[in-house]
């Protein structure tokens, strides 16, 4: 039972860092840990504590815990030291490694000539820019192994000294030592991107061993491709597992640039597994579909390419279900259902796919179903199924369900600390979240620190978000990225400190991107600040021409302010671009069945009933004291016109639908859920509270942004969001 445990502790923490590590030392590496002694004895054991603190990321204390308790040389003592070497490589510690080094020398001579803690130290200088050292201690070791040879090449590529590592690697070869993957790509990461020879020698030797697929390491997808495209150019011929290595390239590298010259080469690949018979493999077309689905192809292109499969498999179920998962999550649904009729037994990927589809629905229905299976089949232990689990539950609004799940959890792993912080957060609960992120027990990343700091956003604690925020580098060597700059802009601006947001974008050591802007655009609308809103609406738009985002905030502002010719002159420029905004639908799920609503409900089939009945609520709320925001109307028009035009917005619509629905099917818990696909206006929010003080139900609303849970009259957001 220790063996779950163990590579749980260990694949997030380290496997960022060092990754060829683990493939390198896996026997040595897990064994030791492993085959020790009973829990009863870890726990009492000075080795077990130091090495619980360093992959938790208390080095210090981990350091001073060895200097004060030091022990007599054992094989335990080999594994500890390697540990606390790792943990000073990952974090780049060079001081307290050299020190370390020095106590290994000084109590324990014998230990530097172990290869395993050697390949460690090794690893620590090179991490940490000591090259020169690193080599000294390479030069004298009487026995070196692959990744002896591969840590250094791996310090001198990561310096960008291509000179250096091509003479280590031809020594490598030299001494028949066989090159692994790792190797390979530690050289490749060094070239240069016109340096075409280099690579394609390299490539020589990756074909010679049987390790063509180096390229797709270390962020060089980009040219994978390229050389498959030179290569073919050339003559050169390809086969199954060629084509696939270009196809997992292409979706490594889709991420990036022009998505039509993706889509192109996607098309392009096609068409070359038609002409060489490859697109009967049922592997060829499974890559295929993911290729298509990562540059955006059309769904429907991708579904007919399934069908003409002719051997399907629970992979090629699995890829199919990925492509419609984001874009149309009620289909990947119904092929989940539809492999089981057809007696394909899912695997933990199919289910992670499932539950992320569940995640796009109305209510948890769907995800308790999954759940059902994932019982049956016994996954209920997997960590990323668990994972999986916590996230769908909360964004269907079963907040309780996803805390269920994580009190149940034997094996937590980073991502699952952070999916319930995350979780917290989208609906309201700050005090949740940062009282966890207290109790979390390994080394938190960078997006622990996205999930605390939307928390602290959505609920006003500055003081709270700035403390944290400096956190990151000051106390876990952690460099804040554009998504904390992005909280920390939502943080200053929605608690009205837009001169501190401002001055926050100016002083950034990057580019703000659309993101950056569009926070803050809908804190100046917040506020009424045009000035600044034009700036940040201009900066918007520049980065994303065509989202409607920066046009109809600035068209509101001026709405707002009673300004309708500059509105209209917004719309104007808006129209001639050519840029549309996306409709405002809300959603709820009565029985088995999904309505969808916009505004006024002009498709619905009981528009009229559902008015009248709108029309008889909106009386008795403004009896205790509901009054129309009119002034976010959006047109100079007459005041009765005004407030019909706020009194018909989706979300409205689709609670009372719930309501006339109520006796035929009773909601669960007497709870109303809506789902919303654009921010909740202010007078939609007044009219929730009041609306759930009348009827006395929970009345809980999906935004873009988070969940907003209406009781007794009241917001869980405390009306500020």
């Amino acid at each position: 039972m220790m063996l779950p445990l163990m590579c749980i502790i260990f694949t997030p923490l380290m496997l960022r860092s060092t990754k060829f590590l683990f493939f390198m030392f896996p026997k040595r590496f897990f064994l030791q840990n492993l085959c020790t002694s009973s829990v009863a004895t870890i726990a009492t054991n000075v080795h077990a504590q130091i090495y619980n603190l360093s992959i938790q990321g208390n080095l210090e204390e981990a350091l001073s815990l060895l200097y004060t308790h030091d022990t007599t040389h054992s094989s335990m003592s080999i594994q500890t030291y390697a540990t606390l070497f790792h943990a000073c490589a990952r974090r780049k510690c060079l001081q307290h490694g050299m020190a370390l080094h020095h106590f290994v020398i000084d109590k324990h001579p014998g230990a530097q000539n172990d290869l395993f803690l050697t390949n460690h130290i090794i690893n620590m200088y090179c991490k940490c820019g000591h090259l020169a050292y690193a080599h000294h201690l390479f030069d004298k070791m009487l026995h070196r192994n692959i990744v002896s040879w591969t840590a250094l090449i791996s310090g001198y590529a990561q310096c960008g000294l291509v000179r250096e590592c091509f003479s280590l690697f031809s020594s490598l070869l030299a001494s028949f030592c066989r090159p692994n993957e790792f190797s390979l790509a530690s050289l490749l990461s060094a070239c240069e991107a016109h340096d075409i020879k280099c690579g394609m020698q390299v490539h020589a030797v990756a074909l010679k061993i049987a390790l063509d697929a180096s390229f797709q390491f270390r962020g060089l997808a980009g040219q994978a491709v390229w050389l498959f495209t030179h290569m073919y150019s050339s003559g050169i011929g390809f086969d199954r597992a060629t084509l696939l290595s270009v196809f997992s390239s292409l979706n490594e590298c889709s991420t990036f640039g022009d998505i039509n010259i993706h889509l192109r080469s996607c098309f392009q690949l096609h068409c070359l597994a038609i002409k060489s018979g490859l697109c009967s493999k049922v592997e060829v077309i499974t890559a295929l579909l993911k290729s298509y689905a990562n540059v955006g192809g059309d769904i429907a292109d991708c579904y007919r390419l399934f069908l003409e499969t002719s051997q399907q498999d629970i992979v090629s179920w699995t890829a199919i279900m990925t492509v419609f998962a984001e874009r149309d999550p009620e289909q990947a649904f119904l092929l989940f259902c539809q492999l089981h009729r057809e007696s394909f037994v899912p695997d933990w990927h199919t289910f992670s796919i499932a539950l992320k589809a569940c995640a796009y629905f109305v209510t948890e229905k769907h995800a308790l179903a999954v759940h059902s299976q994932i019982i049956k089949r016994g996954f209920q232990e997997d960590t990323v199924l668990c994972n999986a689990l916590l996230h769908a539950y909360a964004r269907c609004g079963s907040l309780s369900l996803s805390e269920q799940v994580f009190e149940e959890m034997k094996f937590r792993d980073l991502v699952s600390w952070n999916s319930m912080i995350k979780s917290y957060a989208l609906h309201g609960q700050t005090k949740d979240a940062l009282k966890l992120f207290q109790q979390i027990n390994m080394h938190p990343d960078a997006t622990t620190f996205v999930a605390l700091l939307s928390a602290c956003s959505h609920v006003g604690l500055v003081d709270q978000g700035v403390k944290i925020f400096n956190s990151m580098s000051d106390d876990h060597g952690i460099v804040p990225q554009l998504d904390h700059y992005a909280c920390m802009v939502d943080l200053y601006g929605r608690a009205g400190k837009l001169s501190e947001a401002e001055d926050l974008i100016r002083k950034m050591p990057m580019k703000p991107d659309s993101v950056i802007w569009s926070s803050l655009l809908g804190s100046c609308r917040k506020y009424g600040e045009t000035h600044l809103a034009k700036l940040a609406a201009n900066k918007f738009t520049e980065l994303a021409p065509n989202n409607s985002l920066g046009y109809v905030q600035m068209s509101n502002i001026y709405s707002s302010g009673g300004n309708f010719a500059e509105a209209s002159l917004v719309r104007k420029e808006m129209r001639d671009s050519k840029v549309r905004k996306e409709p405002g639908l809300s959603w709820v799920q009565i029985g088995m069945q999904v309505h969808e609503f916009s505004s006024g409900g002009q498709h619905h089939p009981q528009r009229v009933a559902i008015l009248n009945r709108l029309e008889i609520l909106v009386g008795q709320l403004k009896e205790i004291g509901y009054a129309p925001e009119i002034n976010l109307a959006l047109y100079d028009t007459e005041m009765e016109h005004k407030e019909n035009q706020m009194l018909h917005h989706s979300e409205k619509m689709a609670l009372v639908f719930a309501i006339m629905n109520e006796e035929k099917f009773p909601f669960v818990g007497n709870v109303v859920k809506i789902m919303k696909n654009i921010r909740i206006c202010v007078d939609c929010h007044n009219f929730m509270k009041l609306a759930s003080y009348l009827l006395q139900k929970e009345i809980t609303v999906r935004d873009s942004n988070r969940f907003h849970h209406f009781k007794y009259g009241a917001c869980s957001c405390n009306d500020y969001w």
